[in-house]
């Protein structure tokens, strides 16, 4: 009998999250822990739960999924994190997946689409469109350039690491023995270095940054 995976729902349409959650229990190795109407709670579902599957839909309320993914990616490792979205293409899909995505699926997907892109999962493959494979357009996003995090310091790298990672400010400030004010200096010069000015552009380009580097050198 294959391992019961459970199962973290992140939906805006609350009618929708219940219909998913019954095509999954209808499974017998699969099993809904948590749902979610928004990417924060969804984070902390994430986190706590660390599920095997989490089915998030690509529009949130505080927004599109793209910041929500990097910081799930970091709070739940092992995770297999699926889009639900209309947006159905190609580019979006390489876009998701260079930010820590497994797949991407459709809303207007069958059940039986939605588990065999579940099973594939389990065996480590993707599931893709047959549209897309016939059209023939494959194009490849280039690699984030290294220079910018090249020239973080050591410190700069564990900062931005922790605050990936979901660390308060208020803790790392204590790990690396400076004050709360300190980290606030350090914070604006890795802003400058990154060419980014709010926490959340730092987190996806720092997040997209290390995926791409562990790919690499994997």
């Amino acid at each position: 009998m294959r391992k019961v995976w459970q199962v973290v729902i992140i939906d805006i349409h609350p009618t929708s999250m219940l219909g998913t959650k019954l095509i999954l229990e209808d499974q017998q190795d699969l099993l809904v822990r948590g749902m979610s109407s928004s990417g924060t709670e969804g984070l902390e579902l994430a986190c706590s739960i660390q599920p095997e599957i989490i089915l998030m839909d690509y529009r949130l309320p505080e927004g599109t999924a793209e910041p929500f993914l990097t910081q799930m990616r970091a709070l739940s490792p092992d995770s297999h994190i699926v889009i639900m979205t209309d947006e159905d293409n190609i580019t979006l899909f390489q876009q998701l997946i260079s930010l820590g995505a497994n797949g991407m699926l459709s809303k207007q997907a069958s059940p039986n689409q939605l588990i065999h892109l579940i099973n594939g999962l389990r065996e480590g493959f993707a599931s893709l469109p047959m549209d897309w494979i016939r059209c023939g357009n494959w194009p490849f996003l280039p690699l984030v350039a290294s220079e910018p995090f090249d020239e973080l310091t050591q410190t700069e790298v564990f900062i931005m690491e922790r605050i990936v990672q979901g660390i308060t400010y208020d803790k790392i400030a204590i790990e690396i023995e400076v004050s709360r004010r300190s980290i606030d200096n350090y914070l604006r010069k890795i802003y400058a270095k990154l060419g980014v000015s709010s926490r959340a552009q730092a987190i996806e380009r720092y997040a997209l940054y290390a995926r791409q580097m562990k790919q690499l050198y994997a």
